[in-house]
């Protein structure tokens, strides 16, 4: 009798060993499955590139993409805590506000009343989860509207700010604390004119994503969900590696590897799993989904609400040292607008108007959309009035993109 291999020979967890090689290579519909998305990271390549092309290379350079890093890093910061609150159906206006009340509240502890600079750190992260349990309590045990809120909190801790400050500038911070915006970790390994340690972590974090998305793409499998096949899994692994590794090169060569860029990717990688793979992730897209399907389903959106809100006042905290570190100083009007670049990062990366879709490293992406459209045009010397005409028509189309794909999914169902 011939013996047959049996069909269901499994690998990786018990996924059929032929499906994790299969799906679909078609690009097209690849992209159109998920149009949104995939759109994104097909305009970052583009708005990079052109701007590499209108500045001859500059924007590009190892010293100007280390300056990216060091001037936007505050605002990806707040990204990440403002997609999780709209991802829930919520929305912050007041985190400009706080950002200047906590590097308020640091400079008066360490400037002028000479405290070791940790101590300022810590309270101003303390200030922010102050803050963000005031928000929680308004918006999810008073139940009012977390615009109002916020808005109303956007005048209050500017004021508060101005009373901490007396209305005046404080400057400058010790060493110590201006190495967390502005330090580097250079020469760890040594390296010939570069350096290895900055090259060895881009190394890292490409193997960590080709890890990941194997496994994910191994769920994916053994849930009966469509991938994409093999070798174009293989393809956009290698593709992103090698922007990574482009980019730790250009770092490599400048000063090396910028401390706040792994503070930043910590925060990333720790809140990517927060909202993947934990049950507070999966409440928060419940509640901004499907609100009452949530209260049916058991979850406490109450308390869900209130932990959002005290998670972006850590991030607000967070990111309040980062900028006054940046700037060496304090100043009454610190974090003017940047709740609305933190909401422009959020939507441009991919999150709905309504709640229930966005992810972490999609607002990261929207949010560096907004830093090389900023950095770029300030290289080409362009006007303050009409970068901010350019950024808003961006996040106008962005918006308009998002009612656009809803319309689109709805009529094929």
């Amino acid at each position: 009798m011939t013996s047959t291999k049996p069909p269901e020979t499994r690998e990786s967890g018990g996924a059929p060993a032929a499906a994790l090689h299969t799906g679909t290579s078609d690009p097209r519909t690849l992209i159109m499955r998920n149009l949104r998305q995939s759109g994104i990271y097909v305009a970052f390549v583009v708005i990079v590139g052109l701007f590499a092309i209108l500045t001859d290379g500059v924007s590009l350079s190892p010293g100007n993409i280390t300056n990216i890093v060091l001037q936007y890093s505050y605002i990806l910061v707040l990204a990440i805590g403002m997609v999780i609150l709209i991802i829930g159906g919520h929305i912050d206006l007041s985190v400009g506000s706080v950002v200047a009340l906590t590097g308020a509240v640091s400079a008066v502890l360490v400037i002028q009343q000479g405290l070791p600079w940790w101590v300022g750190v810590v309270a101003a992260i303390a200030v922010g989860l102050a803050v963000g349990a005031w928000h929680g309590f308004w918006v999810a045990y008073i139940g009012m509207p977390a615009f109002i809120v916020t808005l109303a909190g956007m005048l209050l801790f500017r004021g508060l700010t101005l009373q901490v400050l007396d209305n005046i500038s404080l400057s400058p911070f010790p060493a110590e604390y201006q190495k967390v915006a502005n330090g580097f970790l250079n020469g760890l390994m040594g390296g010939n004119g570069y350096d290895a340690f900055t090259l060895l972590i881009g190394a890292v974090a490409v193997a960590g994503i080709a890890v990941s998305g194997y496994r994910t793409r191994t769920a994916r499998v053994r849930y009966q969900q469509s991938v994409e096949s093999f070798p174009l899994f293989v393809l956009r692994v290698l593709l992103i590696g090698a922007v990574i590794m482009y980019f730790a090169w250009q770092l490599a060569h400048a000063r090396g590897l910028p401390i706040v860029l792994i503070i930043l990717a910590v925060l990333v990688i720790v809140y990517g799993m927060v909202t993947r793979r934990t049950v507070f992730g999966r409440q928060v897209y419940a509640i901004g989904g499907n609100l009452s399907a949530a209260q049916l389903s058991g979850v406490k959106v109450k308390t869900v609400n209130f932990w959002m809100f005290v998670n972006m006042g850590f991030l607000a905290g967070v990111a309040g040292v980062i900028y006054s570190s940046r700037s060496n100083g304090a100043q009454p009007a610190a974090g003017n607008m940047f709740e609305l670049d933190a909401i422009a990062a959020a939507f441009i990366g991919g999150a709905a108007v309504a709640g229930g879709v966005g992810t972490v490293v999609g607002a990261m992406v929207g949010g560096l959309i907004m830093a090389v459209m900023s950095n770029g045009m300030q290289l080409m010397g362009i006007d303050q009035s009409v970068q901010s005409v350019i950024k808003g028509l961006v996040l106008l189309f962005a918006v308009a993109f998002d009612i656009y794909n809803k319309r689109r999914v709805g009529a094929n169902r």
